[in-house]
């Protein structure tokens, strides 16, 4: 399994449902259809993350509000903030035990790959900015 692509699926399915009336299944199966020979693991894994960042956006959202300090969670580029959405639910209610540097420039590469390169600066800030948080 490719945690990468796993994660790059479920990126591009939570952009989807930003801007289409599907289920979260519809728009994992379509992103899984443009992809040739993704793994039944890699899709698992982003039916995961997919699912478990849109059950626990409120919460999500919420810590994304008091660590951005001068962007609201509506005015952020949607990949933005997904990208730290799906990183906040791995960290803190991912099924794979993963350091937080590891998800972290995980999700700097998304930014890079899906978004500009202010994003994975963005990114990058907001979710060092709550591993320091939580440090102390």
């Amino acid at each position: 399994m490719s945690r990468r692509i796993a994660r790059e699926l479920a990126l591009q399915a939570l952009f989807q449902l930003d801007f289409n009336e599907i289920t979260p299944e519809e728009a994992l199966i379509n992103v899984c259809n443009e992809r040739k020979n993704v793994s039944a693991q890699s899709m698992d894994y982003a039916r995961i993350l997919l699912v478990g960042t849109l059950d626990k956006k409120t919460v999500i959202d919420e810590v994304i509000t008091t660590l951005s300090k001068d962007w609201k969670i509506d005015r952020m580029p949607g990949v933005d903030r997904n990208i730290v959405r799906m990183a906040l639910f791995e960290m803190d209610y991912g099924t794979e035990e993963l350091s937080p540097g590891v998800i972290i420039n995980e999700a700097v590469e998304l930014a890079k790959a899906f978004a500009t390169e202010e994003s994975s600066k963005f990114v990058n800030g907001i979710l060092g900015s709550l591993v320091k948080q939580r440090a102390k």
